[in-house]
């Protein structure tokens, strides 16, 4: 399946592609403060609307995982990383999906504290 997702203001605004069943609800300082539900596809099943140099970049922590935010309203749509096998990753904050019904989603505990 295929959604579209943006920021609040739509400045960052991406489609992405797959099936979209589960969640992480990560319990890091970074995910929880700003309530994230991630959906991680391979990089390639996104595709950008916005180049990336209208992104703003935070990285904390081991700096593995860029997290991409808006300038304009500061919303954070999506984030870019490494999976342990290689891959380049996307991270979608499934809040920023348009038409997706949370409730439906399963959410799977990650204790990213401990990372």
């Amino acid at each position: 399946m295929r959604y579209h997702g943006s920021c609040h203001c739509g400045r960052v605004a991406f489609d992405v592609e797959g099936e979209l069943d589960q969640v992480i609800d990560c319990n890091c300082s970074h995910c929880s403060r700003k309530g994230y539900l991630l959906w991680f596809v391979p990089r390639g099943q996104l595709e950008l609307a916005t180049p990336e140099a209208d992104m703003a970049t935070y990285t904390f922590n081991k700096h593995a995982i860029e997290h991409r935010f808006c300038p304009q309203c500061g919303c954070a749509p999506l984030a870019f990383g490494t999976a342990p096998d290689g891959q380049s990753m996307a991270a979608i904050n499934a809040r920023c999906l348009e038409g997706l019904d949370l409730a439906a989603l399963k959410r799977v505990p990650v204790d990213g504290r401990s990372f």
